[in-house]
């Protein structure tokens, strides 16, 4: 087989992004920064590769496995190219600006994973995110939920629905057990799959190490989700923990704080249990999950700065597949031609926001991203725009 016949093609669950869906996921990006930037956020730009040992500190053995390495040539130390960007911000937030208050910090970029999270996902996500660093309080919680709201309904999409759970829920139930990863892994496995069985055996498997009433807490979560009566049914349920009274209390909150959007819960829920240190949210639209968020205060701690931090991520790639597709950009057809006044009558509409494109000869049929509805057109010496017939 000749080497040009596969040379086109590109690796599994990576792909071209061709012209109409590129100007919608830069529109997006252009509108969710400067979203971002109307709550306060400040832009950084974090490098694609760094040294791994500095990408994977504290990150834990999931981002490891996601992370592409690969040999400096420059100095024979291994790199990685980042698998997620929020611990290239916290080392921002801890070593480079080293503020004192509140940092509010976004960011817009490509993250390689070595395997797609899920079916028919990309391998290359363009990860959209907002930071908020320095506010131990809910009200940081807060405003990641209503930024990511705002930058979906600012997409056009309606519908919103946000999931919310908080991991210190679990944690105070098993504080008393002494777990290995490969037990918690599979307790985290039958809580999501809401398997009464199988976690009820793996619990019993913990030879005494969790009290009666932790275990009944811990089967009683199998049945806690939906809107919110189901915060009062948790109450009830689960032992009067510390941590457990705590969770609940904050989940009432930023419910009755949250925007006009559908509010549900799932109190079994543990994606990002190993990352997430308090509450963390998803919002759904489109039939799809389109953001996850939450607090996760000991992401800058590796970085001797620990401090409190909350925020949201999202793909713009995916968020663009489950969009209507954008109408063709208006633009305004010009003739080809080396005429001063009209190349100038061009310059002023482009100056002044407008696509123009001009056709070259030969081409006057051809059919691209742009719908022309206008045209330059030479009228009584002046160029004028008419609609395009």
């Amino acid at each position: 087989m000749p080497a040009w016949s596969s040379s086109w093609q590109l690796p599994d669950q990576i792909a071209d992004v061709l012209p109409s869906e590129a100007r919608h996921i830069e529109e997006l990006r252009r509108l969710f920064l400067d979203t971002a930037r109307s709550y306060g956020y400040e832009l950084v730009m974090p490098p694609l590769l760094e040294h791994l040992e500095s990408l994977l500190t504290g990150t834990g053995e999931a981002l490891d496995l996601q992370t592409f390495k690969l040999v400096d040539q420059l100095s024979g130390r291994t790199l990685g190219l980042r698998a997620d960007t929020t611990p290239q911000v916290a080392r921002i937030d801890a070593h480079l600006l080293n503020r004192s208050g509140v940092a509010r910090l976004c960011y817009c970029g490509p993250v390689l994973h070595t395997r797609a999270d899920r079916p028919h996902a990309t391998r290359e996500p363009l990860q959209f995110g907002a930071e908020i660093y320095g506010h131990a309080g809910l009200e940081a919680d807060l405003e990641a939920q209503r930024l990511a709201l705002d930058c979906l309904k600012a997409a056009g999409v309606n519908d919103l629905m946000v999931d919310m759970a908080d991991v210190r829920i679990v944690t105070s139930l098993l504080a008393g057990a002494s777990l290995g990863a490969s037990t918690l892994a599979h307790i985290q496995a039958a809580l999501a799959a809401k398997d009464a069985r199988e976690l009820d055996r793996l619990l019993c498997g913990l030879n005494g190490g969790i009290s009666s009433a932790a275990r009944e807490g811990m089967m009683a979560l199998l049945q806690l989700y939906g809107d919110e009566p189901v915060l009062v049914e948790a109450e009830k349920a689960l032992p009067p923990l510390p941590g457990v009274r705590e969770a609940l209390q904050n989940l009432k909150w930023l419910a009755s704080h949250a925007p006009a959007v559908k509010v549900s819960f799932d109190l079994a829920d543990l994606r990002g249990y190993a990352y997430y240190s308090g509450t963390r949210f998803a919002i759904y639209g489109q039939g799809a999950e389109l953001a996850r968020g939450g607090r996760y205060d000991e992401v800058g701690a590796v970085f001797g700065r620990n401090r409190p931090a909350a925020g949201f991520s999202l793909d713009l790639k995916e968020l663009v597949s489950v969009l209507p597709p954008r109408p063709l950009k208006a633009a305004i057809c010009a003739p080809w031609g080396d005429d001063a006044i009209l190349n100038a009558a061009i310059a002023r509409l482009r100056a002044n926001g407008e696509t123009v494109t001009c056709v070259l000869p030969g081409h006057e049929s051809e059919v691209n991203e742009f719908d022309c509805d206008r045209e330059l057109a030479l009228k009584a010496g002046q160029w004028v725009v008419q609609p395009r017939h």
